[in-house]
């Protein structure tokens, strides 16, 4: 086998090379491993950077998607702003009508609110997107006062309703009277100044009396010289009296209606002649139930006919 020799500087001698074929053989791997290595290397990081680049293309492209929906969508929180506006003289106008006082614009500035502090979160986004998170947080918040006056307006209204069923509102039984007798009388009877806290409809003994409106019977019985009477509670604050009956159809704590059969009238009590006393109260003050009779009472009248 041919024998490979170095130079040695420390012997000043020529030296043989023991095993020259086997480590030649390792540097060969070894260089082959290292230049191979060296190339995969800049092969990925070339393949990588392509792949990236590809990567953030895609991401732009898809970010412009996503902004050009968000501007729709803001447009559409713009026009739905306006019908909210449109919406607020409606609500004024609603709350007219149920005897509600309109919002006043410094009220409903309150209620909303004045500028908010969420768009600026956003602001590394662009104005674009900034803006149009403010006007979607101003749209909700108009929403949700809106939604209280609408909330409010619907409790009245049924409130409005309870009371219409039961204000008194139509007159009691058929007869003659006369506005004027409510108030300070000589009494027929007793022939001394008196007040007299309703009015009088005369008729014939028998004669039907009807509530005048929704209540809860709270008196049945002989009351002194009202003599035979029926006293209902009708609710927010109204209460009414019919006096000097002669028969009764209804009991204490039975729920009755407007235009509902409670008695017919008589003579009973302190009379000096067949006749209705007829009462209305609020919040305990007699108040003249002339006042209280509608021409258009039908509007008022109740499902049930007697």
């Amino acid at each position: 086998m041919k024998k490979f020799y170095y130079f040695s500087e420390k012997s000043l001698n020529f030296l043989e090379i023991k095993h020259f074929k086997e480590k030649a053989i390792a540097v060969f791997i070894a260089s082959v491993l290292l230049f191979s290595s060296i190339l995969f290397g800049i092969f990925y990081l070339i393949s990588n950077l392509s792949s990236n680049d590809e990567y953030l293309q895609s991401l732009k492209k898809e970010n412009l998607l996503l902004k050009d929906k968000f501007l729709t969508l803001s447009n559409q929180y713009v026009r739905l702003e306006s019908e909210l506006n449109t919406l607020t003289g409606i609500s004024n106008d609603l709350r007219l009508a149920v005897n509600l006082t309109p919002v006043s614009i410094e009220e409903r500035k309150l209620g909303i609110g004045g500028s908010n502090q969420i768009s600026k979160l956003y602001e590394d986004l662009g104005s674009d997107i900034s803006d149009a998170i403010d006007i979607a947080d101003k749209v909700l918040r108009k929403f949700e006062f809106e939604k209280v006056q609408y909330e409010e307006i619907s409790s009245k209204l049924k409130m409005n309703n309870n009371l219409f069923e039961s204000i008194p509102a139509i007159v009691p039984t058929e007869g003659r009277f006369s506005s004027e007798s409510f108030g300070m009388r000589l009494h027929p009877i007793l022939r001394i100044n008196k007040m007299h806290n309703g009015i009088d409809i005369i008729n014939d003994v028998g004669t039907i009396v009807k509530a005048t409106g929704k209540g809860k019977v709270i008196f049945v019985g002989i009351k002194g010289g009202y003599g035979l009477t029926v006293e209902i509670d009708h609710g927010f604050g109204y209460q009414t009296i019919y006096a000097h009956l002669s028969t009764v159809s209804v009991r204490e704590g039975q729920t009755v209606s407007r235009n509902q059969s409670i008695a017919k009238s008589g003579n009973s009590g302190l009379s000096s002649g067949p006749h209705l006393h007829y009462e209305v109260l609020h919040n305990g003050q007699n108040l003249n139930p002339s006042e209280f009779f509608f021409d258009e009472y039908n509007y008022f009248e109740s499902n049930l006919s007697n």
